[in-house]
């Protein structure tokens, strides 16, 4: 699984500090270098699709590394295999 997380960080993707929920939308701003609001509202679009916005959103949450370079899916399993 280290390998598959270290792919994701080289990406070059991450979640950015200016952030209403998790930054996801700041990150693809940033990345694309366009406005966060411009990406919020596509965002917000897509969240009326059912299935689409919201299982989208999280999915790329949780594999979405920080500023820090930390990925919430990737904790959470360290965590987990560590209380075993």
């Amino acid at each position: 699984m280290k390998s598959f997380f270290n792919f994701v960080r080289g990406l070059g993707f991450y979640r950015g500090p200016n952030r209403i929920l998790g930054g996801i939308a700041g990150g693809i701003a940033r990345h694309l270098g366009v406005s966060p609001a411009v990406v919020r509202l596509i965002m917000l679009i897509l969240f009326l699709i059912p299935g689409i916005g919201v299982g989208t959103y999280l999915v790329v949450w949780v594999l979405t590394p920080n500023s820090t370079g930390g990925i919430p899916l990737e904790r959470f399993l360290d965590g987990y295999h560590g209380r075993a």
